[in-house]
């Protein structure tokens, strides 16, 4: 009688088990790398507010009175100033100072100029009644057959707008993965798609470069705004 031979397991080789160390190092990073990424702009963005404590005398500072620093005490003062401005901004007395400010701005040549544009661009972006950024837009861009997202930034009729002889709307084309930058187009109604997706969704999917795709949502494709 023959016995049997029991098969001895034989150890795993580099190659064998790279797969393996491949799929855990990439759950790794999908762990760390948003959370970095996050406590980095956080923390960019605490000290850049803490920078306003610079503008207190130094006999002043946290550090002086308390002895020690507060991580942090920027944001807290500078969320507080806003704060305390609109309240004086929105009363009768302060919406004055704020003219008589604003009329002493328009007499500068150059200051005018930018402060001006960025009340006006400040005023759209934030009016509960504004188009701005409300809608994500499918356009043919750089040329027909190629589809790109853009956000609509506006429809208001204008000297450009009446010349072209279209019903156009003005929209925003980021670049991605900086969505900070991109191109200003008028674009003809009918050519423009209306997405269901939110503006976060479309940045995500902007600055992902079309790896985040958000969820289809049950609108009828291919569906153009008339």
């Amino acid at each position: 009688m023959v016995a049997a031979r029991v098969p001895v397991p034989r150890p795993s080789t580099l190659p064998e088990i790279m797969p393996t160390l491949k799929k855990y190092l990439i759950a790794g990073i999908l762990v760390w790398l948003p959370l970095g990424v996050t406590v980095l702009v956080i923390k960019l963005f605490v000290d850049l507010m803490d920078r306003i404590l610079l503008l207190i005398p130094p006999e002043y500072t946290p550090e002086q009175v308390l002895g020690f620093s507060i991580p942090g005490l920027g944001v807290i003062i500078s969320i507080a100033i806003i704060l305390l401005t609109g309240m004086i901004a929105a009363n009768l007395l302060g919406g004055k100072l704020v003219a008589l400010w604003e009329s002493i701005l328009a007499r500068i040549p150059l200051v005018r100029s930018i402060y001006s544009a960025v009340k006006q661009l400040t005023e759209t972006l934030f009016s509960s009644s504004g188009q701005s950024f409300r809608k994500v837009l499918m356009i043919e861009y750089p040329r027909r057959g190629l589809w790109t997202l853009a956000f609509q930034t506006g429809t208001d009729v204008g000297e450009a707008q009446q010349k072209t002889g279209e019903d156009v709307v003005n929209v925003y084309v980021p670049t991605t993965p900086n969505p900070t930058s991109g191109f200003f187009l008028m674009v003809p109604k009918k050519d423009v798609i209306e997405l269901d997706m939110s503006v976060d969704e479309g940045l995500k999917m902007i600055i992902s470069m079309g790896v985040v795709v958000p969820g289809q949502k049950s609108v009828p494709n291919g569906k153009k705004n008339a």
